[in-house]
């Protein structure tokens, strides 16, 4: 049975992940600091610790096999390193959090740690798994494939600021420009993870993400993306209402269901291909005809009032899938409609169950445009 290691399995695309890893036969470790918002594991062992404490990476990446588990001592020789590891845990959210510019310490500070700890842990652990340590021939050692999750934000701003015309192809990466120090710390990190493949031979994966939404991603609170704030927004929202679009809604994006993410990244992790590619769709929209695509999915009549703020993102994000088609042969099948048709009514049922206050996340003054690759 092949083995996995989920880190970041309580958040959105980690705990999908989870899941689809165990309908394809993995045993799975999922780790986070918190559990899933919405629906309970699929996971083996699910460990909650902070990714950013050096000594707790060490011992989450450690597989005991069958004999022991995360929180029993067993001999070395019985340890192993895992198949494969996912690695989603970041600090992220919408634009709300990204652009204020209050959190970017924290977005350098704790993504970053993660991502060290995770590739030097992992190095640390290759070496003591290569040596006489656990008695092993090297012909049953185990290599551990990485995948790392990046995003569009690290695209440079200057690419994108035509809302009708964004380049985000893999090569436009450079010179480097991300409009903020969210997508610098994805550029970073995308390095970090490529060096220590060149140099200290582990096999990485990475994918660049393009907005990412569905059900039981967040949908309140301040760091929801773009679909889940319009369509709680609208479903909050009389026949006939009005809601705050932050700045003029002629910022274009594309968005890309979850399941579509998933397929896209299983895909990736079992090619050859070890240099980065987009995952998103090309289905790229105005964020005003994203209201309107949640309107009528809602059968509501609903009115935009714009709203100033200082913090919209870039004018123009799209993927672009020219590479992934040629490498892979994947390319995204579900239209924003249909995703978006899924997602409200996911919303929709979790008002019904009243999960959280009614006030915290019916406030008609705050709409949270998230914007970023995630």
């Amino acid at each position: 049975m092949k083995t996995a290691l989920v880190l970041g399995g309580g958040g959105f695309i980690g705990h999908a992940m989870v899941t689809r890893l165990k309908k394809d036969g993995y045993w799975v470790r999922a780790v986070d600091l918190k559990y899933p918002d919405f629906s309970d594991t699929k996971a083996d062992e699910f460990v909650t610790g902070d990714l950013r404490d050096v000594d707790f990476v060490r011992r989450v990446i450690e597989y005991k096999g069958e004999q022991g588990n995360y929180y029993n001592s067993v001999p070395n020789y019985l340890i192993e390193t895992f198949d494969e590891i996912y690695q989603f845990a970041a600090d992220m959210g919408g634009a709300g959090f990204i652009f204020t510019g209050e959190n970017d310490a924290d977005i350098m500070h704790n993504s970053a740690s993660i991502n060290l700890n995770v590739l030097e842990c992992q190095r640390k652990l290759n070496e003591s798994y290569g040596s006489d340590w656990n008695h092993r021939p090297v012909e049953n050692r185990r290599v551990t494939k990485i995948f790392y999750s990046s995003s569009a934000c690290m695209y440079p701003e200057h690419n994108q600021l035509d809302p009708n015309n964004p380049d985000c192809r893999e090569n436009s990466a450079y010179p480097a420009n991300p409009d903020s120090e969210y997508g610098w710390e994805k550029l970073f990190s995308e390095r970090l993870y490529l060096s220590y493949s060149r140099n200290h031979g582990i096999p990485v994966r990475v994918a660049r993400y393009h907005n990412i939404f569905g059900p039981e991603g967040t949908w309140y609170g301040g760091r929801e993306k773009a679909p889940a704030a319009i369509c709680r927004k609208v479903a909050y929202a009389n026949l006939e209402d009005t809601i705050e679009v932050w700045g003029d809604g002629e910022q274009t994006r594309s968005f890309l269901y979850i399941d579509e993410c998933i397929e896209a990244t299983r895909r990736i992790m079992d090619s050859d291909c070890t240099e980065p590619l987009n995952i998103g769709s090309e289905e790229m929209v105005t964020i005003n005809e994203l209201v309107r695509i949640t309107a009528r999915v809602a059968n509501k009549s609903i009115g935009r009032d714009h709203v100033d703020v200082p913090h919209t993102g870039v004018r123009g994000r799209n993927s672009n899938n020219d590479l992934i088609r040629e490498k892979l042969g994947w390319d995204y099948s579900m239209t924003l409609e249909e995703g978006i048709r899924k997602t409200y009514n996911w919303i929709m049922g979790q008002i019904a169950k009243e999960i959280v206050d009614d006030a915290d996340i019916s406030d008609k003054k705050y709409l949270a445009y998230g914007n970023c690759g995630k």
